[in-house]
């Protein structure tokens, strides 16, 4: 269940917020960026927008590419699955607002510059670059073995780090290939791709594999120095 708070009123990615934060955290949230429709990705939306429900003048902003507009719309914010908070209270005044950003189109979120780069998953994945005047960080989100998010990685000023998945161990590398996920394996591929000496964080280890995942990252030997990312732990870039 993937979600970062950047500088605690920005969510990337919405699949635990509501789980690991506060309620007086979750206030402090007006903007969310989805990488992806997957549940694991968005599943926590509902309840942060009726847990802050009033909380903002403005509504809670979620930030979405085309594609995943369009699932949210017709499948999680459709008056079946949940109620249309887009039009609650009402049009002009909705708690929820949803807003289009174009893939490679930079857009600005309180200072910080973000830019969504296409991976290749199994439904429509963007990694982001978040920029601000200090430098620079990536993030893959889900993905199989990609070209175009390392491209951009390798002539980012300023790069501070890298946080890409990894999800299977290599003995499952049939699941991961057919699901468009990473195992050290194939991660240990896509880091050769890198060109840059910054740090790499890993994040989305499934759980039911997480020993033997720590396992064989430990006994792996990759071009970059890697570190698991830890729940509830915080990080300055």
């Amino acid at each position: 269940m993937t979600s970062f708070l950047i500088d605690g009123h920005l969510a990337l990615d919405a699949g635990s917020i509501t789980q690991a934060l506060s309620i007086e955290e979750q206030g402090g949230i007006d903007k969310i960026v989805v990488t992806h429709s997957h549940l694991d990705h968005t599943a926590s939306i509902p309840f942060l927008v009726e847990n802050t429900f009033g909380d903002h003048d403005n509504g809670l902003e979620i930030l979405v590419t085309p594609q995943v507009m369009q699932t949210v719309k017709l499948h999680l914010f459709n008056n079946d699955t949940w109620p249309d908070f887009t039009r609650i209270p009402n049009d002009m005044l909705p708690a929820l607002r949803i807003s289009q950003v174009e893939p490679r189109a930079t857009f600005g979120v309180d200072g910080l510059r973000l830019t969504p780069i296409p991976v290749h998953h199994i439904v429509p994945t963007h990694g982001y670059v978040i920029e601000d005047a200090d430098g620079a960080v990536i993030f893959t989100s889900d993905t199989g073995p990609t070209e175009e998010i390392w491209e951009v990685a390798n002539r980012t000023p300023r790069l501070r780090a890298l946080i890409v998945e990894v999800s299977f161990p290599s003995r499952l590398q049939s699941v991961a290939d057919v699901s468009l996920h990473l195992t050290p394996t194939t991660l240990a591929g896509e880091l050769a791709k890198l060109r840059r000496d910054v740090a790499v964080y890993l994040y989305h280890l499934k759980p039911s594999y997480l020993d033997e995942l720590r396992a064989e990252l430990a006994a792996t030997r990759f071009p970059h120095h890697v570190e698991e990312l830890r729940q509830d732990d915080v990080y300055r870039f």
